[in-house]
């Protein structure tokens, strides 16, 4: 065998125990019994050591140095494996266990926190995880930027500066958006009454059926927060249930099969290796963002949707497509970013990115932040948060320690923009199969452009590449004026 078949081969296992690590993640947040959460802690603090140990091995080195790939594929395997060796030799193996325990422990006492509306029982778990994140900033940045060192495991190539020069760009339009709804005295109706969980559930299974997602390679089963996790033949999501607001169920599923669809169609040779997942959380928020949105959220596929909710559950108290179109994209500002409007999200985003890059400063201290976030939530969407798990409290990431992960939501944001317009240039028909409750058009689209290529180009260049054009911000903004100034007349 050639030093190029022996790395492949050795990274083909480090993939596939990834893989194990994730399930068991996984199974943490949807089925574990309560009492082994000490017991998963080390599971994974000892899987990370083996994973750790595997990604800095001397024959890795030995075989960066003599490999000569050929074409861009093994071009492509090359970087990855190298950016992944660089990256793990510089954090401490003790230091990569650590937080993985830490983040383990954490989840289970971010929910119980979460549920009872305790900010104080929190703030230590938060402060450890905070400290972890900083001692392996300062390893990886080597004197740079600690929150940039940070974004490189979430979007490859990308720094806070450029963060901050998008979001600036983004949010004068959002803004003047969001006065042009509230001025136009205009308020659709919202969605009311009881929607049985199991009618949810077979719904929503309805509709990652029709987004695509093969059951034979996954599996919906429900979490506090939904997720999407694994990759190749084993995707699984979940999603979650609220008798009294069904359309939480079913975007939340949409979003997931999103993420999970990206993975299910990556091309099967690129299978544990390191091209087998997505290339970036951006890159796959703006999978799950599309599917979500400017799909599922479009007045052609919601006239479909409102014909099958009204024949799972009765008259509803919206009458008509066009009442269901606005009560699906109705405008407030509420307080969980996971259920906001498409006006709204980004600026849900930006709070977070401002707020975790302080902390990790050290500018924001962790007693503080509850007060900070009250403070800019009041200031950026003009009402006081009632409770900390409709502040503080309402997001997963930082108990699991994902620093750097929020502002690939509105980056995915933008590249959603980007490709949906390249995407309806394409298709100037697609509304006629939405209508029909089928968005395999566009679908097949995304898969070809995009999704089979897995972690072939960096994330940029993914989406340019699939797109043809650069990466901007206006074709969301233009997208977000078009809809909600036709829905609101304005």
């Amino acid at each position: 065998m050639s030093a190029m078949d022996d790395l492949l081969a050795f990274q083909r296992q480090t993939e596939a125990l990834a893989q194990v690590m994730g399930r068991l993640s996984w199974d943490q947040e949807t089925s574990m019994p309560e009492a082994a959460i000490g017991q998963r802690g080390e599971e994974l603090a000892a899987l990370e050591g083996v994973l750790h140990g595997r990604r800095v091995a001397p024959q890795v080195a030995d075989w960066l140095e003599t490999v000569t790939p050929e074409g861009e594929v093994e071009a492509a395997q090359i970087r990855l494996i190298r950016q992944r060796y660089d990256r793990t030799a510089k954090v401490p193996a003790d230091l990569s266990a650590a937080i993985v325990r830490a983040t383990a422990l954490a989840h289970g006492q971010w929910a119980e926190a979460r549920a009872s509306e305790d900010v104080v029982a929190f703030l230590p778990v938060l402060a450890e995880i905070l400290s972890l994140r900083q001692q392996e900033a300062a390893a990886l940045s080597e004197g740079g930027d600690p929150y940039d060192a940070l974004l490189q495991d979430y979007e490859p190539g990308m720094s806070g500066a450029a963060l901050d020069e998008m979001f600036g760009a983004l949010r004068p339009r959002l803004v003047a958006l969001r006065a042009a709804v509230a001025e136009s005295g205009y308020d659709p109706a919202p969605l009311t009454g009881h929607f049985s969980k199991p009618e949810q559930l077979a719904l929503s299974e309805e509709l990652a059926a029709v987004f695509g997602y093969d059951f034979t390679r996954g599996r919906i089963d429900e979490a506090v927060h939904p997720f999407s996790s694994g990759s190749g033949a084993d995707v699984r999501i979940t999603t979650r249930v609220d008798e009294a607001e069904p359309l939480g169920c079913f975007y939340s599923t949409i979003h997931e099969v999103g993420h999970a669809s990206y993975e299910q169609n990556i091309a099967p040779d690129y299978g544990l290796s390191a091209l087998g997942q997505g290339v970036s959380m951006g890159v796959h928020e703006s999978q799950s963002r599309i599917y979500e949105n400017q799909l599922a959220r479009s007045r052609a596929f919601t006239g479909w949707l409102y014909g099958r909710m009204v024949d799972r559950f009765g008259t509803l108290s919206v009458q008509g497509e066009d009442a269901f179109h606005g009560a699906i994209n109705r405008v407030q500002p509420g307080f969980i970013r996971t259920e906001a409007d498409e006006v709204h999200y980004n600026l849900h985003i930006l709070m977070r990115f401002d707020l975790e890059r302080a902390m990790l400063s050290g500018d924001l201290a962790v007693s503080d932040v509850e007060a900070a976030w009250n403070d800019r939530f009041l200031a950026d969407f003009g009402v006081a948060v009632d409770r900390p798990s409709n502040g503080m409290l309402q997001d997963v990431h930082w108990s699991a320690g994902l620093i750097g992960y929020f502002p690939t939501y509105s980056l995915g944001n933008v590249y959603a923009g980007c490709l949906h317009q390249a995407l309806r240039g394409d298709l100037p028909d697609l509304d006629e199969a939405l209508a029909k409750g089928d968005p395999s058009p566009a679908l097949a689209w995304l898969r070809e452009r995009l999704q089979r290529h897995g972690g072939l180009r960096p994330p940029r260049e993914t989406i340019e590449h699939a797109t043809g054009g650069t990466v901007s911000v206006e074709p969301l903004l233009d997208y977000l004026d078009a809809k909600f100034g036709a829905i609101y007349g304005i």
